[in-house]
């Protein structure tokens, strides 16, 4: 584990206020981290729409799913980890070449209820495409605050 993701995953776990955090530290030895709060893909969906990249940022995160994962790619980090991570999560950021680590590997994650997949898990279950990604889940995201 690179001191980025150790840092990331410290500080996620110190604080349960925080659902991500985000740790790079450049060629000078200069650290930049970010903190989002909130449930959820929220943190993500500010983060782009902010207009921020986060290339060469290793990133610890409550829940990853397949939408998280997507969005990840969308912002370009190089490495997340999770508490609890999905197979698809696991295996979209693989396949966009992310480096993933988990506390706990699940089939899927569940809506709050625990009794269904979560929506933005369904949103995104045949979509592959990062930049497509990012408008579903918003769309999943709008019909839940309704």
């Amino acid at each position: 584990m690179t001191d980025d993701r150790r840092r990331a995953r410290a500080e996620l776990l110190a604080d349960d206020a925080l659902g991500c955090v985000a740790v790079h530290t450049d060629a000078d030895g200069h650290t930049e981290t970010l903190t989002g709060t909130g449930r959820g893909v929220r943190p993500l969906l500010v983060w782009l729409a902010e207009g921020r990249g986060l290339a060469g940022f290793c990133v610890a995160d409550r829940v990853v799913g397949k939408g998280a994962a997507l969005l990840y790619a969308r912002l370009g980090v190089k490495a997340v980890w999770a508490r609890t991570m999905s197979e698809s999560g696991f295996a979209t950021l693989h396949a966009h070449g992310i480096d993933a680590a988990y506390g706990t590997l699940v089939p899927v994650i569940l809506n709050r209820r625990r009794d269904g997949m979560c929506p933005i898990e369904r949103a995104v279950e045949h979509i592959d495409d990062p930049a497509s990604a990012e408008p579903a889940i918003r769309a999943a995201v709008a019909r839940l605050m309704r």
